[in-house]
């Protein structure tokens, strides 16, 4: 049994299959260049397998305990430096200019990440349609709630598929890459975990009013049993958005989640913004 015991107030679940640990860092397609950012370290059984193969690793854990303990077994390893704060409220970039250069500008993310915390630290790492991310990484691979996975991965059309899809997907390209079992975890949490691959990038078309595009996905998807033109009713007129949709060649009996990010920043772009909606 692993030492310190896990703290619910933190959500702890801590991996413990060999199995996981190996797709995740195949997932990651480690380099000796990279430098890497850990959220969440743990007991440190990702890390040990990140060492060996970065640069540098940069591991930020916000519980005191854990961090003790890994600095006594992982802090005399010199590409490895240990932050001790609540990822949410970390300046990271800032931090790191008082760390020796192996540590500055981490460009890959590899973690397993609490999941009552799972949108936020998405948020920070990713940013918004209408807020770019502080900082920009190469890649994001991370171990979350299988749900939730598959709804950032899912493809137009699907049971999962919806707004957090959108939101995701219109920042990063998106990969589901392997199931993990409850039971790879101590202790074992009440639902299954997935490892997904995050990629940073511009779509090919972009929003010319983000904070517009925000609006309608939310308000899109707020009853996906309706047809798209019934959900929007309240922002837009009926047919002048059966218009602009027929304009796009998309049927307009549509619903929310048969819309391609492609096609809802598209449509964003020619509806035309009533003037109550702040854009």
């Amino acid at each position: 049994m692993p030492s310190p015991y896990p703290r619910k107030q933190f959500a702890q679940h801590w991996l413990q299959s060999d199995k996981a640990l190996n797709e995740i860092i195949k997932a990651a397609a480690l380099s000796p260049g990279d430098r890497i950012l850990e959220i969440g370290p743990g007991t440190g059984n990702l890390t040990r397998q990140l060492l060996p193969q970065a640069e540098s690793v940069v591991a930020v854990e916000i519980d005191r305990n854990l961090s003790q303990k890994l600095a006594q077994k992982l802090g005399d390893i010199p590409n490895f430096l240990l932050l001790c704060a609540d990822f949410l409220d970390l300046d990271l970039e800032s931090v790191l200019t008082q760390t020796p250069e192996l540590f500055h500008h981490p460009h890959k993310v590899v973690a397993n990440i609490p999941y009552n915390i799972t949108g936020p630290i998405l948020e920070k790492l990713l940013g918004t349609i209408s807020q770019p991310p502080r900082i920009s990484y190469q890649s994001v691979v991370l171990l979350i709630q299988k749900e939730v996975a598959e709804r950032i991965t899912g493809a137009p059309g699907s049971r999962t598929y919806g707004a957090l899809s959108v939101r995701v997907q219109y920042v990063a390209e998106c990969e589901y890459i392997c199931t993990v079992p409850a039971k790879a975890f101590y202790p074992a949490p009440k639902v299954d975990s997935a490892v997904i691959r995050l990629s940073p990038r511009p779509l090919a078309i972009l929003a010319d009013r983000p904070r517009w595009l925000e609006t309608l996905v939310k308000v899109g998807f707020s009853s996906k049993r309706k047809m798209l033109r019934n959900n929007l009713k309240g922002l837009i007129d009926r047919d002048q958005l059966t218009q602009f949709l027929e304009q796009l060649n998309i049927n307009p009996q549509v619903r929310a989640e048969d819309l391609s990010v492609s096609q809802w920043v598209a449509l964003s772009n020619v509806l035309t913004l009533e003037p109550s909606v702040t854009p």
